[in-house]
């Protein structure tokens, strides 16, 4: 047996225990899903992980055994979405499977560093958050978590904001105005999605979407393409009223298709909401 092929051999186990770690530690809930009845796992099932990742059940748990198959890395990336691995995870992934590795346009989008924490947290009181280009939360600070951070909303389980706005009932949505502002969104995700067309785990977020909201789907439908810009949006809250926040988004370097969102209160009144939410948010937590 030849030098590479030992190697191989060896990797093989090292790929299928990697695998099946990653999985358990990744609940139905992290993905959105329901936890069903009789699971024995403690994570994810090898089936939904294939789901979740647009690949055939039996390509996957071939992957995850170790077999001798071909895999691309715009499936191993899938993959490692679906499994949520950071960058040292993804780059360990693609080693085992004997794939070249290369950062992908996403890299470092799952987490931010101290920089970046530090900036959107000084930004407080004033909210702000780090997404992606799907729309996944990747960071925020306290104040975001007041306008949005709510029992209901996080019941979704998914922590994606396109998703909680689109699943969430109407009157428990922060948001309002949603026929307005929702279109935009939906609008903004698409020009990003031109860069990720067939991509598994892009096609498997707007497959699922589209099922769990038909609006979504509508205005999926429609084509309609935008880029992030600065918005005046009104957030409403039961025991302070409606909030205008005027948003802008700003690019973060060192992450691609990452974009630091931040909130100012539009006019005096608004202003005074606010802060009135967030005492009243301290004070459930004091």
């Amino acid at each position: 047996m030849t030098t590479m092929a030992v190697s191989n051999h060896r990797r093989r186990p090292e790929l299928a225990a990697f695998l099946r770690s990653r999985r358990a530690r990744v609940t139905p809930a992290d993905v959105g899903m329901p936890p069903g009845l009789r699971r024995r796992t403690p994570g994810l099932r090898r089936e939904e992980v294939a789901q979740l990742s647009g690949v055939g059940v039996t390509w996957y748990t071939w992957l995850e055994q170790g077999r001798p198959i071909n895999a691309s890395g715009q499936v191993l990336d899938a993959v490692a979405r679906t499994l949520r691995l950071d960058d040292t995870e993804r780059e360990h992934l693609y080693q085992l499977a004997n794939v070249p590795f290369a950062p992908g346009p996403e890299s470092g989008a799952a987490s931010v560093g101290p920089e970046i924490q530090g900036l959107i947290d000084a930004l407080d009181p004033h909210p702000a958050v780090v997404y992606n280009a799907m729309y996944d939360i990747i960071a925020t600070n306290p104040a975001y978590r007041d306008f949005f951070d709510t029992p209901l909303l996080r019941a979704s389980g998914v922590s994606n904001i396109m998703w909680t706005l689109f699943t969430v009932a109407e009157p428990d949505c922060p948001l309002a105005f949603r026929d307005k502002e929702l279109p935009v969104m939906v609008a903004t995700l698409r020009s990003a999605y031109g860069r990720h067309a067939g991509e598994p785990a892009w096609e498997s977020f707007i497959a699922r979407l589209s099922a769990a909201s038909p609006y979504f789907a509508e205005l999926w439908r429609s084509g309609d393409v935008a880029q992030p810009g600065s918005r005046v949006k009104t957030f409403r809250h039961a025991s302070v009223g409606e909030i205008r926040m005027t948003s802008v988004s700003l690019t973060v370097n060192g992450m691609p298709e990452c974009r630091i969102v931040a909130y100012t209160p539009n006019d005096e009144e608004s202003g005074e909401r606010a802060a009135r939410l967030r005492a009243q948010r301290q004070s459930l937590w004091a």
